[in-house]
């Protein structure tokens, strides 16, 4: 078995957030619209599932990490790239040959006090995190297993 590898997903808390995913049957949800190729190729290529994930909202205030998911189904095609009425359609998609990817994700834990970016920035132990990093503006970003315990323990309130 593969060893287990950390993300950060960002998502907008107006379109999709923790609460959100909380809110879905059996804490599960897919996470689709993904349209960038280097994305799209880390759902393909190294996203597998039992990952895990820290849930960030994104354009928010504050920006912070609000908890923890894990990858249930590994990258398969984005089916709304293919509705003319989605906001991921993508006319150029191709169901025989798609595109577009997408993962199912599971809750596993809200925080019990969001981590912020502030937070993140100033902490020395996660200096290292695309999060921080100047013109990283992915929206999936591979996390060490290090910065991924010190944000589950700061979320914990620890």
């Amino acid at each position: 078995m593969a060893e287990r590898r950390y993300w950060l997903f960002k998502s907008e808390p107006n379109s999709y957030s923790f609460s959100d995913l909380l809110a879905e049957e059996n804490r599960t949800d897919y996470w689709d619209g993904i349209r960038n190729y280097q994305v799209r190729n880390m759902m393909r290529d190294e996203i597998k599932a039992g990952d895990g994930i820290l849930f960030y909202h994104s354009s928010a205030k504050p920006t912070a990490v609000m908890g923890t998911a894990q990858v249930v189904k590994e990258a398969y095609p984005d089916f709304n790239a293919w509705d003319p009425a989605h906001r991921y359609y993508d006319p150029k998609s191709d169901p025989a040959n798609p595109t577009w990817l997408m993962v199912d994700i599971q809750a596993d834990a809200e925080f019990a006090r969001p981590v912020t970016l502030q937070e993140i920035k100033q902490n020395p132990k996660l200096q290292d995190m695309m999060l921080v990093k100047r013109g990283v503006r992915l929206s999936i970003q591979p996390v060490s297993k290090e910065a991924w315990d010190e944000i589950v323990s700061l979320g914990a309130g620890d």
